[in-house]
């Protein structure tokens, strides 16, 4: 198994990509560590992960607060005395054109996406130094590579995140961690679905694959950055559109 007795942390990790991505971690071996903000949603993928006979934990995080992201760190220092990847999923999105776009509309995204994303890099780095390894995983999005209409706030988190992995793997590389970007294009995940069925059909259209990703598509990305098989994938945004943008 790809991540045989790692550590991993995943925001957002109780539902969508964040789910699919804790089952993936489980069955490729690794001890995953759930942060989310609903603690059924929590329990509920906790049972998930363990049906695939997995091992998972979980913990209530706002990664917009530093007190609870430094209790989930201390308590799983604790019990599993290292920490070997980051999967920064947590995100939001509020959109609006920029001529209707409010402050509070534009501030929560960046503090979620783009602040929580460095929030919870910032307290596991000096882990991840002493350790002499770890891998940092951002979740950034086609829209964080072309830009996207109605989504000025949410571009500029995604756009935000690659270029903290880019400077991550800069600053990183030489004490043994990796920091790379995932770019999903548009994944069937719970909230897209809930669409109208015209909606997604001209989505998938518009693919030269004629379909919506499974979140378990980008699971399957994050588990080959997060294993050894990457072992020289440093500073990398990659796309998972299906073509979407050619």
């Amino acid at each position: 198994m790809r991540l045989q007795d790692k550590v991993a942390i995943i925001t957002g990790g109780a539902s969508g990509i964040g789910l699919a991505t804790a089952i993936k971690f489980a069955q490729e071996g690794a001890f995953v560590a759930i942060g989310d903000l609903n603690q059924e949603a929590i329990d509920a993928a906790i049972k998930e992960v363990e049906a695939v006979g997995g091992q998972a934990v979980g913990y209530i995080l706002d990664v917009t607060k530093t007190d609870q992201i430094a209790a989930m760190r201390d308590a799983l220092l604790a019990d599993k005395g290292r920490i070997d990847i980051l999967v920064n999923n947590a995100g939001i999105v509020l959109d609006a054109q920029l001529i209707k776009m409010t402050e509070d509309q534009f501030d929560k995204v960046i503090d979620i996406n783009l602040k929580g994303s460095y929030n919870m890099a910032r307290a596991l780095v000096d882990t991840m130094v002493a350790q002499g390894s770890g891998v940092i995983l951002n979740a950034s999005s086609v829209v964080g590579v072309y830009g996207n209409f109605g989504q000025t706030n949410y571009a500029a988190t995604k756009f935000g995140v690659i270029g903290m992995v880019k400077t991550w793997a800069r600053e990183l590389g030489k004490k043994g961690i990796r920091a790379n970007a995932v770019c999903p294009g548009f994944v069937g995940t719970p909230i897209l679905k809930a669409m109208p069925e015209k909606v997604l059909q001209s989505m998938a259209d518009n693919i030269p694959m004629k379909r919506l990703a499974e979140p378990s598509e980008i699971a399957n990305v994050y588990a080959f950055l997060a294993s050894d098989e990457a072992s020289y994938i440093n500073g990398a945004a990659i796309e998972v559109t299906g073509g979407l943008t050619l």
